[in-house]
């Protein structure tokens, strides 16, 4: 079964906090603070690999969360920074984030990767708060939490042509003859229920063609095997429309070219604009005025046509060299530009905390706040003193005067709760 689509959950590791540490050594005396900093935490990458081909991977598993960074250690030695999570992918593989629609990466190059939740950076050590004041600071600061995501991780095959059109039509006899691949025929509907795809060789110029099975009225909106199937459309550079000229299941060959093109563009209005060549399949089971209707209406509208029957192979020549000819001329489809580094990560650009009223108490929440909380050692003087100092700085105060706290009102930063003060 093809595995074309997930949903996933991602997480960096977490930093490692800072360490509390006095220099002790005989004969030293004061030998002042050496806790090292912590180690960060580990990335989760994702990699295309050509060895995979399906998103199988992500059947069973929808969790990755990277190993968390060390903790500081005594004499100013850092904490060990945790290995990356590689994770590999089909080539093919489109992700995006599910909270906010925006897409992370687009890996179509092998061994191409990229950072989808980064780590967090190592909280400082004491060594860092000593100064001509506080020459014995007994805090250090926590680790940063590594960025967490839901993604939806998304296959879209590579191929530079795709073969859409009705069931029934001859599409996987088509692939069959111009190909090595062996799809599974039969004279049913729905035969295909995944996509096939086979190479083929026009002199020195090679190309992937995919089978696209499942598209019916109403795909666009998930009718048949509809949205299972439109997506691996996106990335080809040329569809093949192939069309029953026959119109042995009852249909009329012109009306299927419209509807199948509107879904197509109810899907993606950009498949609008795709280059298209007709295969005028079953001809030899079509009377010769239905055919030459069919062909001078499709001239009339500009396209390519190419009257064949796949069955006996007649006319997929000169089909598959016009296919040939085609693609030299044509760019590869791009879904995605490289991403800028500074639009891939939320942490930096997230807000450091926001104030929330709920029964009369003050929460000031954010993984910012949280951080700081966490860092201080309110059983210490010059540790309360820096955070006193910290939140006032960073507007903390003046963001709950504006939130309109009062003399007496109970303030919650995670665990700690106090009575304001003015």
């Amino acid at each position: 079964m093809l595995i074309d689509q997930a949903k996933i959950f991602v997480k960096g590791g977490n930093g490692g906090n800072g360490m509390v540490s006095f220099h002790r050594e005989k004969y030293v005396t004061n030998g002042g603070p050496d806790g090292g900093d912590g180690g960060k935490g580990g990335d989760v990458v994702f990699y295309a690999s050509e060895d995979l081909s399906t998103l199988q991977n992500f059947r069973f598993k929808r969790r990755f969360i990277a190993d968390d960074g060390d903790k500081g250690l005594y004499r100013r030695m850092y904490g060990r920074g945790a290995e990356n999570m590689r994770v590999a992918v089909p080539i093919g593989t489109l992700i995006t984030d599910v909270e906010s629609g925006r897409v992370i990466a687009d890996l179509t190059e092998e061994g191409q990767e990229v950072i989808v939740a980064k780590g967090g950076s190592g909280g400082k050590g004491n060594m860092h708060f000593a100064n001509s004041v506080r020459q014995a600071p007994n805090f250090a600061r926590a680790g940063i939490p590594g960025e967490e995501f839901d993604l939806n991780v998304e296959l879209k095959l590579l191929a530079d042509v795709g073969l859409i059109g009705f069931p029934n039509v001859g599409k996987s006899t088509l692939l069959s003859v111009i190909s090595a691949a062996r799809p599974k025929i039969a004279d049913y509907h729905f035969t295909t229920i995944e996509p096939n795809l086979g190479v083929v060789s026009v002199d020195d110029i090679s190309f992937v063609v995919a089978d696209i099975p499942g598209i019916i009225e109403g795909a666009h909106e998930g009718a048949g095997l509809g949205h299972d199937f439109l997506r691996h459309i996106e990335r080809t550079r040329l569809l093949i429309h192939v069309v029953d000229v026959s119109g042995s299941e009852g249909r009329n060959p012109i009306d299927d070219i419209d509807r199948l093109n509107m879904e197509l563009s109810l899907f993606n209005p950009l498949l609008e604009s795709r280059p298209q060549i007709i295969a005028a399949n079953k001809i030899d089971l079509a009377a010769e005025e239905d055919v030459a209707v069919f062909m001078t209406e499709m001239q009339r509208r500009e396209y390519e046509v190419f009257p064949i029957s796949a069955a006996i192979a007649d006319g997929t020549k000169e089909l598959m060299n016009a296919v040939a000819a085609k693609l030299v001329t044509l760019p590869k489809t791009i879904l995605l530009k490289e991403a800028k580094e500074e639009t891939m990560y939320r942490f930096e650009a997230e807000e450091l905390f926001k104030v929330e009223v709920a029964d009369d108490i003050f929460n000031v929440v954010g993984v910012w706040i949280k951080n700081i909380v966490d860092s201080t050692n309110f059983d210490d003087i010059d540790s309360l003193q820096y955070f006193q100092r910290i939140i006032r700085k960073k507007g903390v105060i003046d963001a709950l005067k504006k939130a309109g706290v009062h003399e007496g009102d109970l303030v919650r930063m995670y665990e700690l709760e106090f009575e304001y003060i003015e």
